[in-house]
């Protein structure tokens, strides 16, 4: 875990700090920690469909009560640090998880998103801004 060996050194590059956050945000999802998810969303966060920080983070609390077990691929596609301050991260993310609600171990759901985030460096950490997903190519 990237992200572990980062808060106890010196602080790295922004790419290194950013290349942690999407470690820790995928290792949170995995281990269903919604504290640790919700950490992560800025508080003046807002997206194309209208939520806000509070919102998103309902929702990632939603996502993880809705399945029981949660298995993410993340690939990070394009960092762009624009400033000291701000940045722009283009992941891939495979997701895999069962429904809370299903009987049978082989009832799982599966997707695969794109997202585009903006992350602002604030209070010593990145957290995200705005998220919204591409569309499929």
């Amino acid at each position: 875990m990237v992200w572990l060996c980062t808060s106890c050194g010196p602080p790295g590059t922004p790419e290194e700090e950013i290349r942690a956050l999407i470690d820790e945000a995928e290792t949170a999802a995995e281990q269903r920690n919604a504290s640790a998810l919700r950490s992560l969303i800025a508080d003046d966060y807002h997206d194309g469909n209208g939520r806000g920080a509070e919102e998103m983070r309902r929702y990632l609390h939603g996502y993880l009560i809705a399945h029981q077990s949660i298995r993410l691929v993340t690939r990070i596609d394009a960092i762009a640090i624009e400033g000291a301050e701000i940045a722009r991260v283009q992941v891939t993310v495979g997701m895999l998880g069962r429904e809370a609600d299903v009987d049978s171990a082989w009832d799982f759901a599966g997707d695969i998103h794109r997202f585009d985030l903006r992350l602002a460096h604030e209070d010593g950490a990145w957290r995200v801004t705005r998220a919204e997903r591409l569309p499929e190519s």
